[in-house]
């Protein structure tokens, strides 16, 4: 066996004993203990070698060897025994002995990390964890002969453009890129990559390839519409066609009716604001081409999408996770018409601020605060979120990642979650020196790192609607149907309000409420976006033929 050479130097080792059994040992005793005997029994060594040359001797030895052995590997014996290898390194830290009490709390302390341990080994296996049943829906974007036939025709079309300015956040311009690539195709056109209008509001002046990956944008959506990064020089000088009174939820028939002859006799078509304008009820084929495009062809580039998934795997470290989108900005508080109940400044802050901006204020202004509240118009604040987990399960080690603006009031208005969940954290918390620097003058890029964190969570829950839950609900549900949380705020905020209800009992009642809000798969009504509910045009089940594009 080799030996180390680095430590030559004796080291002198010192064993503490306690003072009670010092002064029980006579002094006599203690220097017979102390002081190695003159004389030696002089029929020692004769003993010794008959014990040498006795088997039974070397056969009772090797067992107590491989004995120690063992209860060494498994319980880490060295560390108990006095006689260890290196005493020295026995509680190094603590030369004097511990008193009972000390002794006690010690025990507690190994007992609550063991508990920990063992929670953590059970995380996986918690009910809040568990999947909704997809009952066999899977993507299935089957597309018509017909379909298929004029295909060829379209993307080799070079006399019709379609240019459209999509503006809003990441998630609203995410909406109408895919009804810009719908529309493109009912008119026959080739369309150029959309030009994303400068936000207003956070100054982001981000391209479509800062956000998107041009090229597998252009690559899947080959066979459905050309899409070209500019205008051709045959139409550079053309002054396209700017249309302004696009009617919300239009239909195939009125974009043809009122768009392809202005289409064919200027070539070049230019189209603005384009949410909601496009009907959610399309043919099969348009409702597929939908799906194809949110689901499939708008990826995000490659910088984002690498630094996306580290963040997700430092979520996925230690286990599952729930992703919160949590809408408690200032600028919501005013649109909604509601009150974030942080104190009565704050409040008196929100109240004035829509007074003097009444057009901000999104719907039904008639409306009281309360009324909006009880009607579910109003995000959930902090604590509304943290009983709602506590109510379905969430367990208290749960590993949390927040997603969406700074809130109103700062870290303190997040205090009631992060006092019951510690485990809390956003990109900021999760990212490395330097990682989000390439980002962080950009919303719509630091929004996409939210999204991917978010779609890849265990568990999905926005404390309100928008553009981002529906599109997570749509992309989860087009994953698999991946637990996706939809809080049934009409039904369960009056139970908040009920203070004489034990906590057993507002448990089961909102547990009960949400039973089929977990994600399952749900039909889509008319007038709903395919994109939010792909079952059943871009889902199929397993009675039914499908295939993934």
């Amino acid at each position: 066996m080799a030996v180390s050479k680095t430590n030559k130097k004796k080291q002198q080792c010192y064993i503490a004993v306690p003072s009670q059994i010092i002064n029980s040992i006579s002094s006599s005793g203690l220097q017979s203990l102390l002081l190695s005997p003159k004389k030696k029994n002089p029929s020692f060594s004769v003993k010794l070698k008959l014990l040498l040359n006795n088997p039974r001797f070397w056969v009772l030895f090797v067992f107590v060897f491989g004995f120690v052995g063992m209860l060494k590997l498994w319980f880490n014996f060295e560390t108990l025994l006095p006689f260890a290898p290196n005493p020295c390194g026995i509680f190094q830290e603590k030369t004097s002995f511990l008193n009972d009490h000390q002794v006690s709390q010690l025990s507690i302390g190994a007992l609550n990390l063991g508990n920990e341990e063992k929670e953590e080994e059970g995380d996986e296996k918690n009910e809040f964890w568990k999947q909704p049943d997809g009952l066999g829906y899977k993507p299935c974007l089957d597309f018509s002969s017909e379909y298929r036939k004029t295909s060829s025709d379209i993307v080799k079309g070079r006399t019709r453009y379609l240019m459209v300015v999509v503006s809003g956040g990441m998630n609203q311009q995410r909406n109408q890129i895919v009804d810009a690539v719908v529309i493109a195709r009912i008119l026959g056109a080739a369309l150029v990559v959309p030009i994303l209008q400068v936000n207003v509001i956070w100054g982001d002046e981000s391209e479509f390839s800062d956000i998107f990956d041009l090229d597998h944008f252009k690559e899947v959506l080959a066979n459905d519409v050309r899409i070209v990064s500019s205008l051709p020089s045959t139409h550079v000088m053309t002054r396209p066609v700017e249309e302004k009174r696009t009617p919300l939820h239009a239909s195939p028939e009125w974009i043809r009716s009122h768009y392809t002859r202005k289409l064919r006799r200027d070539g070049v078509l230019l189209l603005r604001s384009l949410d909601s304008r496009l009907s959610k009820d399309l043919p099969s084929d348009l409702q597929k081409l939908r799906c194809k495009v949110a689901f499939h062809a708008l990826r995000f580039s490659p910088s984002i999408l690498d630094l996306g998934n580290k963040l997700t795997e430092r979520m996925r470290s230690k286990g599952p996770y729930v992703a919160l989108h949590l809408r408690m900005e200032k600028d919501v508080w005013v649109r909604t018409g509601c009150l974030p109940g942080l104190s009565h400044e704050i409040d008196e802050m929100i109240n004035n601020e829509r007074k003097q901006r009444p057009e901000l204020l999104t719907s039904r202004s008639n409306m009281t605060y309360h009324d909006r509240k009880l009607a579910g118009l109003c995000p959930l604040n902090a604590l509304e979120v943290t009983r709602l987990l506590k109510a379905l399960g969430a367990p208290k080690n749960a590993r949390i990642y927040w997603a969406g603006g700074i809130p109103l009031g700062g870290k303190e208005a997040l205090q009631p979650l992060t006092s019951e969940f510690p485990h809390f954290f956003n990109k900021e918390d999760l990212a490395l020196p330097g990682e989000l620097e390439p980002f962080s003058k950009k919303a719509s890029l630091m929004a996409a790192l939210d999204y991917i964190v978010t779609e890849n969570s265990n568990v999905f829950m926005p404390s309100h609607g928008g553009n981002m839950g529906h599109a997570l609900q749509g992309q989860r549900a087009y994953a698999g149907h991946k637990k996706t949380i939809t809080p049934n705020k009409r039904q369960m905020l009056r139970h908040f309000l009920n203070s004489s209800l034990s906590e057993t009992e507002f448990n089961r009642i909102i547990l009960d409420l949400h039973r089929d809000s977990l994600g399952q798969p749900e039909l889509r009504k008319p007038g709903r976006d395919v994109t939010k509910y792909p079952v059943p045009e871009c889902m199929c089940n397993g009675t039914m033929n499908h295939s993934s594009t």
